[in-house]
């Protein structure tokens, strides 16, 4: 079944932990009710990557929620592709969007965000957003209205 299915990483014990950034890493299997709309949201509270300036470690929690169409993806790749951002520097912004845009590119989804609760450095923490809706059909809408209203009951800061 996970051989049908192209799923090389689930169930193996001889997992390699890429030390750099991998977006090849990403697997998917088949959406068995295309037809309904249904959220999948992923939670990585333990996400690391490194600031390309300094090269001091970033900690964050992020949270992957997508409307899937034909592919998902699996999550135990998803795992192994979030821990290879481990020693890649890249600005909090740019990681999450690049989350988003691997994502994107992996399964086209009919809509997706992610978002970043990064631990503060320096006394300031941040909370990058990205979403993206299918081009021509009502997820573009729901991307634009919740892009727009995102942040409009934020989250009690209390430094994490």
């Amino acid at each position: 079944m996970r051989e049908k299915e192209g799923l090389t990483l689930l169930g193996s014990q001889n997992v390699r932990y890429s030390a750099e950034y991998d977006p090849s890493l990403l697997e998917t299997f088949e959406n068995k009710h295309p037809d309904n709309d249904y959220w999948v949201k992923f939670n990585c509270p333990e996400f690391t990557s490194l600031c390309p300036i300094t090269g001091q470690p970033d900690f964050a929690n992020i949270i992957i929620s997508y409307v899937p169409d034909v592919r998902m993806v699996e999550s135990k790749s998803l795992k192994l592709y979030l821990f290879s951002y481990r020693n890649h520097g890249d600005f909090h912004e740019d990681c999450v969007n690049k989350i988003m845009k691997d994502l994107i590119a992996l399964m086209d989804p009919k809509y997706i965000e992610v978002r970043g609760r990064f631990l503060p450095r320096g006394g300031i923490s941040i909370d990058p957003y990205c979403n993206y809706g299918r081009k021509g059909t009502k997820w573009e809408k729901i991307a634009e209205n919740r892009l727009a209203w995102h942040d409009m009951n934020p989250e009690n800061v209390d430094n994490r």
